[in-house]
């Protein structure tokens, strides 16, 4: 594809340096404390309205933990910390032996709860590791995150120190729990104080700690429900066809909650939706769907409490008429020319290989969406694509002695207080501004909603062929092989009558969305429809993951057999669904 003149009449339409200056603004507001928070979004509201664009204030009573100071002290000496948001604070100390265990430096920032993935360098067993660390502060190598720290505290550690890889200390969140905590939540907040420091005071801890020193951790975070304020302009479509479908809508969102001021993480990203949401207003008589913009509190304080507080509030709305969500996160940073990790569904890889073609002249790689960055609708079954999107090459980063992290296109001012104006790119800035405006148009006013099921059930195939295998026999297979089968021959008729004109295109986008809801949480969520799952790595098709451990050689195969046939029905299920779905389309 290439851009058509109306869409490049579009991006010219992007305010951009309207956009520049809420970052500069930006760069100069600390947007952790709930107060600054509210002041940003009032901020964000003021340079709408400026523009032109209607916005609302929503306000949301959400649960928030704001860091405070920490410290490590052993052998007589006390060095700088930083408690992740989330983690039991211990104001007054808590002392113990402590031990250090070698962390997998290749995969600091996993999401896993798994032994073998965390300390792989090691070769621990978790019964061997939970006697080694009950009772004792755990140091290592990592971040505290929410599967590290949900892993260590239910083996019995009493507390974590984890050494981050480089001169700063990296803030963080150490709560598997998705959002505002519920009732069935509280059991798993966090029990243990966690704190991180740098790479060369860790050094010293893990010395003293192997010379049997003990250990203290103090942290101190302020913990509450707060009034937070989510700013979002509905932008209306305007196109005779909308009247198909007048609900439909696409979400785009970004968090404007930071630590320090986080320019590239994420005040960035709140003015590439500033500026986004402008030209598609101007445009929006072209629009066949709505387009939702929305800017989140909560991210990194609350675990994504903002985007899960909207994703509650407008559940029914989002289930019914949201055909994608669209993820800003961390866009025009310095250095950051390549899109190597761009995270997106299976469905939208070509739509979004041809967007990222256009408007940037590079070909994109991606990786499967995480358990991360706002990614509060899966369960609701919504196509969504983009979270991070440029970053640095790898070359580069390796150039730089650079180690990985989760945000401003790679470099490690992430969640630091180095994260400031030198971070921001302008030239990188604009076109990331262009990436996602032209994405969120083209998807907005297409006939046709884009997505192309058929390589998500490629994707099935394949995963269902490698859990086959390493069942070893367990289960069976027959009927989740042949639902795949049918749903893709279904799907190719489909394609093949939307080409032919033979099925008409409200058919065919109610049948991309019934898809969605279906297969979307297939394939990411292991709980319900409204609910979230907790924080940590979700598998691919997560129904079948246990199939190794039903394999007949396995400890608890038996068991894990009946976990794995439920599994099985559960996918030839919704496949069927689905099947019936696309036949209804295809129908007279």
């Amino acid at each position: 594809m290439a851009l058509s003149d109306f869409e490049s009449s579009v991006l010219r339409d992007c305010p951009l340096d309207d956009a520049w200056s809420l970052v500069e603004t930006f760069s100069t507001m600390h947007r952790c404390d709930p107060a600054d928070v509210n002041v940003a979004a009032d901020t964000i509201a003021e340079r709408a309205r400026a523009l032109g664009l209607p916005i609302e204030l929503h306000r949301a009573e959400i649960y928030l933990s704001i860091p405070g100071e920490a410290s490590v002290e052993i052998a007589g000496k006390r060095y700088r910390a930083k408690p992740p948001a989330l983690s039991l604070p211990v104001p007054g100390g808590r002392t113990a032996e402590a031990v250090y265990v070698r962390a997998n430096m290749k995969n600091l920032r996993t999401y896993s709860k798994d032994v073998r993935a965390v300390f792989a360098a090691e070769g621990l067993d978790p019964d061997t590791l939970a006697a080694r660390i009950a009772g004792r502060i755990l140091v290592t190598e990592g971040f505290g995150n929410p599967a590290l720290t949900a892993l260590v505290q239910d083996m019995g550690a009493a507390g974590l120190v984890v050494i981050n890889p480089g001169e700063n200390i990296h803030w963080g969140t150490s709560s598997t729990i998705w959002g505002s905590p519920g009732l069935a939540d509280l059991d798993r907040a966090p029990a243990i104080p966690v704190v991180a420091v740098n790479r060369a005071d860790g050094a010293a801890i893990r010395d003293a700690v192997a010379r049997g020193e003990p250990l203290s951790i103090t942290s101190a975070l302020t913990e509450g429900w707060f009034a937070q304020s989510v700013p979002v302009i509905e932008i209306p479509a305007g196109h005779p066809d909308a009247a198909e479908d007048p609900d439909a809508f696409v979400l785009v969102h970004g968090h404007y909650d930071s630590w320090e001021v986080g320019v590239g993480d994420n005040a960035t990203g709140d003015a590439t939706l500033l500026a986004l949401a402008a030209a598609l207003w101007k445009n929006r008589a072209q629009l066949r769907r709505s387009v939702r913009v929305a800017w989140w509190p909560g991210h990194s304080t609350g675990r994504y409490s903002g985007s899960t507080w909207y994703a509650d509030r407008f559940a029914l709305d989002l289930a019914r008429n949201c055909v994608a969500t669209v993820n800003c996160d961390s866009p025009g940073c310095r250095w950051a020319s390549t899109y190597r990790k761009l995270t997106c569904m299976t469905e939208m890889q070509g739509f979004v290989a041809d967007a990222v073609r256009d408007a940037t002249g590079k070909t994109p790689e991606f990786l499967r969406p995480k358990r991360a960055g706002d990614a509060s609708f899966l369960n609701l079954g919504i196509t969504s694509y983009y979270s991070l999107s440029s970053t640095m090459s790898q070359e580069l980063l390796d150039e730089k002695n650079y180690y990985e992290v989760s945000g401003c296109g790679g470099n490690i001012a992430w969640h630091t207080e180095d994260d400031v104006m030198e971070i921001a790119d302008r030239a990188q800035f604009e076109a990331d501004i262009a990436l996602y405006t032209l994405s969120v148009l083209r998807h907005a006013s297409a006939r046709i909603v884009p997505g192309d099921w058929r390589l998500t059930v490629a994707e099935f195939r394949g995963i269902l062929g490698s859990y086959h295998k390493a069942a070893g026999g367990a289960g069976d297979w027959r009927a989740a092989e042949a639902a795949t089968d049918a749903l893709d021959a279904a799907l190719a008729d489909l394609a093949q009558g939307v080409a032919q004109g033979a099925v008409a295109p409200a058919r065919a986008n109610r049948a991309h969305r019934e898809l969605a809801r279906l297969l979307v949480p297939l394939n990411f969520a292991r709980l319900g429809r409204f609910e979230q799952d907790p924080a940590f790595a979700c598998p691919a098709l997560p129904g079948l993951a246990i199939a190794s451990e039903a394999a007949p050689d396995a400890p608890r195969a038996r068991n894990a057999a009946i976990d794995l046939q439920r599994g099985l029905n559960t996918y030839t299920a919704a496949l069927s669904d689905a099947l019936a779905r696309v036949s209804a389309a295809l129908a007279n």
